[in-house]
């Protein structure tokens, strides 16, 4: 059934393709619209490779939301071809507008009773019960849809976003296995089992071990003084780096942290032709959301179409910021917690500096347990008269029943403001004087979703 499945969104993947190379032979510059974080930026930079490896041309505007301010500009274009990467299948009354052709290569839940234009080819693996959650990311859309070009040196980057969108743990599955296959056949990718610590290379280990929060370590990421601790215990320097380690310490450390969580000893995925700051997918996909959430987008895409000198550097820098605020929000959710509700609970800022890690900062509270994983966390930021919120949940919860897209989209639409997204990853934009009572209506959604499963 599931191969069934597959072969239904590869299908629609070359119709879309065909649509594409049709445009390129008629010398139609591509307008390409995708979205802001580390997936958006790859499904991004996989169809601008593609494109450029045809000799075609291409516009590109990556935006944080598909607004209707936003997606009004795009009305008064007169392209040929737009293509949607990573968000556009909720948006298919505004999109139909559009004078030309489109693609929407997306992955996040879509409706299966919108009907769809003559004009619109819609690759979305939801509409053939695949879950795009986990079976595939935006990039790996994208990359679905140039696939029968036959450039399968694209699927690194493919997986960089499947990365980015947190679709690894225990391995790749459904259509990322085979886009992970495409890769280790072109020789792409390489696979090795290996310690997934961050910065290990040029970093003490003791902040290494810190500053590592894929996968989680319980009582040593984001705490520095618990990492010490922990070195100190198992008899090793934690000043040293590990590359400076003996083979009996490097044994030691792997056997001490794979006791606190297994998934630290687990696959690493590269692509052996990069530079070293970019070959191990998982580098290279922090720094695209670090791109991302410090609102340098173009630099993230250079990077993804071919600026391996000027652009890495600041890029690097916007990481090790990134990071530092991330340390610096593990202490306060420590400190402060979360505020609870019945179903759910939400934490709240109005800082500057915690505004661009609200998301990142749910998910890791949640895997290192300082916030209840049997609550789906709303992450809530104050932007003048608005609240950005970034909703995150567990699998285990997901299995219960929880959509965390369904209801911030549903409750969003109830005070006038917008949301969707995945069951464990959504978000939202609602008017700041409805927080309350849009917690409230969230509340009440998730209770429903939990009886009724």
């Amino acid at each position: 059934m599931i191969q069934k499945q597959q072969h239904s969104l590869l299908n629609k993947a070359e119709e879309a393709c065909n649509l594409l190379r049709r445009h390129l032979k008629q010398d139609h510059v591509v307008r390409i619209i995708s979205h802001n974080d580390a997936d958006g930026i790859s499904a991004a930079g996989v169809m601008c490779n593609a494109i450029a490896k045809e000799k075609g041309k291409f516009h590109v505007t990556i935006v944080p939301r598909l607004k209707d301010e936003v997606l009004s500009k795009f009305f008064k274009e007169k392209y040929k071809l737009f293509v949607f990467c990573d968000m556009g299948s909720a948006n298919l009354k505004g999109i139909r507008r559009l004078k030309g052709d489109v693609i929407i290569a997306d992955h996040h839940q879509t409706n299966p009773e919108t009907t769809i234009p003559d004009n619109i080819i819609h690759v979305n693996p939801h509409l053939y019960g695949l879950d795009g959650t986990k079976d595939v990311s935006g990039s790996g859309v994208s990359y679905l849809t140039v696939r029968p070009m036959e450039y399968k040196n694209l699927a690194g980057l493919a997986l960089v976003g499947a990365f980015g969108d947190m679709q690894y743990k225990n391995g790749f599955s459904g259509v990322n296995k085979m886009i992970l296959d495409d890769g280790i056949e072109s020789h792409n990718i390489e696979v090795r089992d290996d310690l997934k610590i961050a910065n290990k290379t040029h970093e003490p280990l003791y902040k290494a071990l810190s500053h590592t929060i894929n996968p989680a370590i319980k009582g040593i990421s984001g705490d520095e003084e618990g990492s010490v601790t922990f070195l100190e215990k198992i008899g090793i320097s934690y000043r040293i780096k590990f590359t400076e380690l003996g083979n009996e310490e490097k044994d030691i450390l792997k056997e001490e942290l794979v006791k606190i969580n297994p998934e630290i000893f687990s696959s690493v995925y590269s692509i052996p032709t990069e530079i070293p700051e970019l070959r191990n997918l998982e580098d290279y996909s922090n720094i695209l959301d670090a791109c991302g959430k410090n609102k340098k987008q173009g630099l993230g895409l250079s990077i993804c179409i071919g600026d391996r000198d000027k652009s890495i550097k600041e890029a690097q820098d916007l990481v090790k910021s990134y990071s530092d605020d991330l340390m610096h929000g593990i202490e306060w959710i420590s400190k402060e917690g979360s505020v609870v509700q019945d179903k759910i609970q939400y934490i709240y800022t109005e800082e500057k500096r915690k505004k661009r890690i609200m998301g990142t900062l749910s998910s890791i509270g949640l895997d290192l347990e300082i916030l209840d994983p049997e609550k789906p966390v709303l992450a809530m930021s104050r932007m003048d008269n608005i609240i950005k919120v970034s909703g995150r949940t567990t699998s285990k919860m997901t299995e219960k029943g929880v959509n965390l897209g369904y209801a911030l989209e549903n409750a969003s639409k109830s005070f006038n403001g917008s949301g969707g997204g995945h069951n464990i990853a959504a978000g939202a934009v609602i008017p700041y004087r409805e927080m309350d009572n849009f917690l409230n209506l969230v509340d009440e959604i998730i209770r429903t979703q939990l009886n009724a499963s």
